[in-house]
């Protein structure tokens, strides 16, 4: 995904820098790219918390009832919440550049 906004931001920021640009197109365009990863960070932050909140019960549950297994599944849960949250980082700065961007198609289209 991550690779993806990239190459759709490098697309764009091309566009705006060719003269015979359509930048009423490029705002659509844009635009719905930017749905796209709306949804996506939605949809992640969603599983982030999933998974976050089977980490705190894995926890709890490793407090209540010690157990190698039960320390394991915490520590693999754990790991994968990182990479979750890594992952909606780089989602979440990755849209905030993307609105400085549509920003800049706006002002283009006012000039």
């Amino acid at each position: 995904m991550y690779k993806y906004m990239k190459e759709q931001e490098k697309y764009v920021k091309d566009q705006l820098n060719n003269k015979n640009c359509n930048y009423i197109w490029l705002k659509e365009y844009f635009k719905v790219q930017i749905q796209f990863i709306s949804h996506e960070r939605l949809i992640h932050l969603i599983v982030t918390l999933f998974f976050s909140l089977l980490l705190l019960a894995s926890i709890i549950i490793s407090f209540i009832f010690p157990s190698i297994l039960l320390y394991w599944l915490t520590i693999i849960l754990l790991i994968l919440v990182l990479f979750y949250i890594l992952h909606y980082y780089r989602l979440e700065n990755g849209i905030q550049s993307w609105y400085l961007i549509y920003n800049e198609i706006e002002e283009k289209l006012h000039e």
